[in-house]
């Protein structure tokens, strides 16, 4: 198979690509270029999907692939122009989106046919532009492709390579050991995917040309359990109520100062308990979450366990809340 992916270099996008290179079809990554090469084994294609012209999608616009997979994450005049360049010709498209994309957050049990966030218009808040964005690109895609088109949606993908810090803060703050920190709605529902799980079912779809809009993420597990599930050592859950951590400074889910994987709750509560029945007919396997949280792991160590991070709380924050909670 001829796989086209649209990036590429970071991720998500980065393990697809390796992904299929694995599987042994014929891999190109078209990308700026601005954080590295594709992985290894792919032809790397340097353009810009802001350019017009040459620069831009349309130099990829003699080429035939049999399938194409696209990430976008803000814009769908990208994805519009991607597939106005490559859509016909293609035997399938996947579009990434995220589960985001739904309106609500606070109801569990939903699954891929629950209502969405309403798309992109000219006052979209900042804070609802991801969602409305992603939104937004699977209508430009469906609408034009849907007859071989895959939409995935996402949740929280974890694993090695991911930039925003947030999974791995867990299984590198279990080895330290001592009192940790956690939100005391242990019994969350929370859902995490791991990447490499995520990208062999795009391959997966891409081979069987797959139709269909669904959810990727593990079925859901109480927060306890997923922390208990993600590292070990000697250690101490110290939980603090959602207000108190408000009045503490500490944010939910990610960014500086945060405890990752907390969602606040009953707010939403649906946002780590989709019904994920449909993705696992069509295709979907997932590895034991012991696996990802020792593939996390090893990536924290080789980027530095004491390094400052970009979600978490640092060592000096976590004491800090502690001698506050007396």
């Amino acid at each position: 198979m001829k796989l086209l992916v649209l990036g590429g270099t970071v991720f998500v996008s980065r393990a697809i690509g390796a992904t299929a290179v694995r599987r042994g079809h014929e891999v190109t990554c078209a990308h700026r270029g601005r954080s590295g090469l594709g992985p290894v084994g792919v032809t790397d294609v340097f353009l810009d999907r802001d350019v017009d012209g040459d620069g831009g999608i349309a130099a990829l616009g003699d080429h035939r692939y049999d399938a194409v997979v696209d990430v976008a994450a803000q814009d769908p005049r990208w994805v519009a122009e991607a597939i106005d360049v490559l859509g016909a010709a293609a035997g399938h498209w996947t579009f990434v989106s995220s589960v985001s994309a739904y309106a609500d957050a606070s109801t569990p049990g939903r699954d891929a046919s629950a209502e969405r966030v309403p798309p992109l218009d000219g006052v979209t808040p900042e804070q609802e532009r991801y969602a409305r964005a992603k939104r937004s690109s699977e209508d430009v895609v469906l609408q034009a492709l849907g007859e071989k088109a895959f939409v995935v949606r996402p949740g929280l993908v974890v694993g090695p390579g991911d930039p925003t810090d947030r999974y791995g803060y867990w299984p590198a703050r279990f080895t330290r050991g001592g009192p940790v920190v956690v939100p005391d709605v242990l019994d969350a529902p929370t859902q995490v995917i791991d990447v490499d799980d995520l990208a062999a079912w795009v391959v997966t779809a891409a081979e069987h040309r797959l139709v269909a809009q669904l959810d990727a993420v593990a079925p859901p597990q109480p927060l306890r359990d997923v922390l208990a599930g993600s590292g070990g050592g000697e250690h101490e859950l110290v939980g603090v109520s959602q207000e108190r951590l408000g009045e503490l400074g500490v944010r939910p889910w990610s960014g500086p100062r945060s405890l990752p994987l907390w969602v606040p709750q009953p707010e939403m509560a649906g946002f780590g308990a989709r019904d994920v029945t449909a993705s696992l007919a069509a295709g979907l396997v997932l590895r034991p979450l012991a696996e990802t949280a020792e593939r996390a792991l090893d990536h924290e160590r080789d980027l530095g366990l004491e390094r400052a991070r970009r979600s978490g709380l640092s060592v000096a924050e976590e004491r800090e809340v502690l001698r506050a909670l007396g």
